[in-house]
């Protein structure tokens, strides 16, 4: 495969030896980081394969917050003009922008969302003001604020217990920051059940549970024993981003890799259905 820099923002294009017309665009979460590995992982497969810095780089945003989602809709545009069909690969706060970008754009066939979230999450700035993780033709879109009174118990922290609490607290702010994953053609979720950064499979079975009532099946593959994150196939083991408890174990999280790679790799083949039977698995 064939290595490239991205030049409009930092990142990665990978472009396949054999492609398949599929091409994803992947986005890391908290880190913001380009997911070379992942994007390594999915070319392989004959995908044409993107991953981009979404904050911290040059003209963007110091953290995640107000971050344009129009910044991953151009790049979805772009893998279009070269793909007959285009997927968005998300984790954590990454999956947000994923799930956002899916409603948002008609050229997005499938979004993979890794430790989803239902839901806008609030982002603090440095300054401490308190906003929205994305913005829309520059206004930021509805989120769900954090307690601010909220302390970890835990050394190093587990910040599960804050996002539970601010869903309790703040339920009237639920449906207005809820993501509009009824508009995606196809969503697979992927979560650990012992996701200790934050609710993820109680999330994921929120987004399967919305695109049920508008008649939407969706691919939901969990296990009990893994973490925040997940380890697909042929990817390493990498530690990054602030210093948390994320649960699991790397044996658990490559098992729950193992799982989802099974679906994944029937979504990346081409002229799938845009709407099948859920699976569950784990």
């Amino acid at each position: 495969m064939i290595e490239e820099a991205l030049t409009e923002v930092e990142g990665v294009r990978f472009v396949p030896d054999k492609p398949t017309g599929s091409a994803a665009l992947v986005l890391a979460g908290s880190s913001g980081r380009v997911d070379r590995d992942r994007a390594r992982v999915l070319a392989a497969r004959g995908v044409l394969t993107e991953s981009i810095r979404w904050f911290g780089g040059a003209r963007q945003q110091p953290g995640p917050w107000e971050v344009p989602i129009e910044l991953f809709l151009r790049r979805i545009d772009a893998l279009a003009e070269s793909a007959d069909r285009v997927l968005v690969f998300g984790t954590s706060f990454g999956s947000e922008a994923a799930l956002l970008a899916g409603a948002l754009s008609e050229r997005v066939d499938a979004v993979v969302a890794f430790a989803p979230s239902d839901v806008v999450w609030s982002g603090v700035t440095h300054e401490g003001r308190v906003t929205s993780h994305w913005t829309l033709d520059g206004q930021p879109l509805p989120w769900v604020p954090f307690v601010d009174d909220w302390e970890p118990d835990d050394d190093p922290p587990v910040f599960r217990g804050l996002y539970e609490a601010s869903r309790r607290r703040f339920a009237e702010r639920i449906r207005a920051a809820t993501i509009p994953v009824e508009r995606i053609p196809r969503v697979v979720l992927v979560a650990g059940g012992d996701d200790q950064v934050w609710p993820a499979v109680a999330q994921a079975e929120a987004i399967a549970a919305t695109r049920s009532q508008h008649g939407l099946a969706t691919d939901l593959v969990t296990d009990p024993e893994a973490g925040h994150r997940t380890i697909l196939p042929g990817e390493a083991f990498v530690e990054v981003g602030i210093r948390m408890r994320r649960g699991g174990s790397p044996a658990a999280d490559r098992r729950l890799g193992e799982t989802a790679w099974e679906v994944i790799q029937d979504v990346l083949r081409p002229g799938q259905p845009s709407t099948e039977m859920s699976t569950a698995s784990g």
